[in-house]
């Protein structure tokens, strides 16, 4: 169905693919991981000690090639651009969190939309959720419209714009929440719209991890993650991850992934491995203190208002109830003093640190409209401010907040 053109089954290496699967990583394991939580998943999930030495960590495989025994034939790996053992064992981690069968790992996140992009021709129509990340914003309006892809932008928290959905659409890409306005999109009432209408689905979940969101099992075709982000946790890995649960589809992800070559490197595939072991714990204390944050915010006299589902105050919580398993550690707050309060808040910081990205264990603070958004066609308003809430002292983010707002 969704097969391109000019693809051999050599091209593809079904061999490959088929590696890649859960089922064949649980054959493996001495335990049938798929059905232990996810805490021992995010430990286990594709790291076996090592056959040859015993090694309990995954070793980092360097090597660009592979020996053969005879032409063709080889042990899995014939060329690390195709596939490496560190990598695929984060692929084979990362598959299992986010309950699919096939995932690619990238250098960064928007080289992982690229990829998914790939599945679009001159011509063809990609429908988007409006309020988006910057930079997946950027690929839509000033790389893929100029090659002839059509790309039309909706806001698709609002339920009732899911029938407007022009019914010749090829995919649709959302993020829920998005960024930086902290909207949901019902992900499953929009699946059950593209799966009458053969569409491909694909949702970012960054913002959430796999921890708090699987938009697979609510319908989607296709996850992306910038793992930069929350997987990574320590702001010191780009990184980008593709998760599909549909063989077709890995097949040609994993044609253009060996073709293009956007993969994740060895050594950055085991720091994400190693990120990936304290993923429940890091995102239990980020919403901790998300969630306390937000209700400090909404108290104070300088906020005019706090964006955040797990707050009541917020349309959708009854959304973020069903949807997730949880709020994130992402907020966003407006201020009365307008850029200038904005400006004077993010400049009087003792702990939060300003700066784009997020999802690390330290508290980012930034301002979308001239930060990660500035190049929006829709910008945010001066006013807002992002958050992403880091697992410091609660107390002492309080405090650090309190100080800064004074006077915005």
């Amino acid at each position: 169905m969704f097969k391109p053109q000019n693809i051999s089954d050599s091209d593809i290496a079904l061999n490959y693919v088929d590696t890649l699967q859960i089922e064949d990583m649980n054959k493996k394991n001495k335990v049938p991981l798929n059905k232990k939580a996810f805490s021992t998943r995010a430990i286990h999930a594709g790291q076996e000690p090592d056959p040859h030495t015993g090694a309990v960590m995954t070793p980092i495989t360097l090597s660009s090639t592979y020996a053969q025994s005879a032409p063709g034939e080889h042990k899995g790996y014939d060329y690390s651009r195709v596939s490496n053992p560190t990598r695929k064992a984060l692929e084979i981690c990362m598959s299992s969190l986010e309950e699919g069968t096939h995932a690619f790992a990238c250098s960064s996140g928007v080289a992982a939309s690229s990829l998914v992009f790939e599945f679009l021709k001159p011509g063809e129509l990609l429908v988007a959720e409006k309020d988006l990340y910057g930079g997946s914003l950027r690929i839509l309006t000033k790389i893929l419209k100029p090659r002839g892809i059509h790309v039309q932008l909706m806001d698709l928290s609002d339920e009732d714009n899911i029938l407007n959905i022009p019914k010749n659409t090829k995919m649709i890409w959302l993020e829920s929440p998005t960024n930086p306005l902290m909207k949901l999109i019902n992900i499953e009432k929009i699946s059950t719209f593209t799966k009458k209408h053969n569409i491909l689905l694909a949702v970012d979940n960054t913002f959430m991890s796999p921890f708090f969101q699987n938009p697979l099992q609510l319908g989607a075709n296709i996850v992306v993650h910038s793992a930069t982000k929350y997987l990574s946790g320590h702001s010191d890995i780009v990184a980008g991850i593709v998760i599909t649960n549909e063989k077709e589809l890995a097949e040609q992800l994993f044609f253009w992934s060996k073709s293009l070559g956007p993969v994740l490197p060895p050594f950055d595939s085991y720091l994400l491995l190693r990120s990936i072991k304290t993923l429940p714990v890091r995102m239990r204390r980020h919403e901790k203190n998300a969630l306390e944050l937000a209700h400090f915010l909404e108290k104070q006299k300088e906020v005019k208002k706090v964006l955040y589902p797990g707050l009541k105050s917020h349309p959708q919580y009854n959304l973020a109830l069903k949807q997730m398993s949880g709020f994130g550690g992402m907020l966003s707050f407006y201020l009365h003093g307008g850029r200038k309060g904005a400006f004077k808040c993010l400049n009087s910081f003792q702990i939060c640190t300003l700066a784009e990205s997020l999802g690390g264990v330290e508290s980012l603070v930034e301002h979308p409209a001239s930060m990660t958004h500035a190049s929006s066609p829709h910008p945010p308003a001066e006013s807002l401010i992002r958050v992403s809430t880091g697992i410091e002292d609660i107390e002492d983010l309080k405090e650090d907040f309190s100080q800064a707002l004074k006077g915005c």
